[in-house]
């Protein structure tokens, strides 16, 4: 029976993390996503959605910032 071992990293991490215990780009992984430890539900299918429409990370920021400074006013 294969050995199976947990790694906990994040997934920009994850490729550097199989490498540095010397899994090759070839060999077979499974990945399990920890849906329970996410802090903000619903967070995933926004961004997924966010990002078929063609925005970055950066863009959502830029939004969130001008959105922002729209309602700062109101809120005196």
């Amino acid at each position: 029976m294969p050995q199976s071992e947990v790694i906990k990293t994040t997934a920009a991490n994850a490729s550097a993390e199989l490498v540095r215990r010397g899994i090759g780009p070839d060999e077979p992984v499974t990945i399990t996503i920890d849906l329970e430890a996410e802090l903000i539900p619903g967070r995933r299918e926004s961004r997924a959605r966010i990002v078929a429409a063609g925005l970055t990370d950066d863009d959502i920021d830029r939004m969130i910032d001008e959105a922002r400074n729209e309602v700062q006013p109101l809120l005196k």
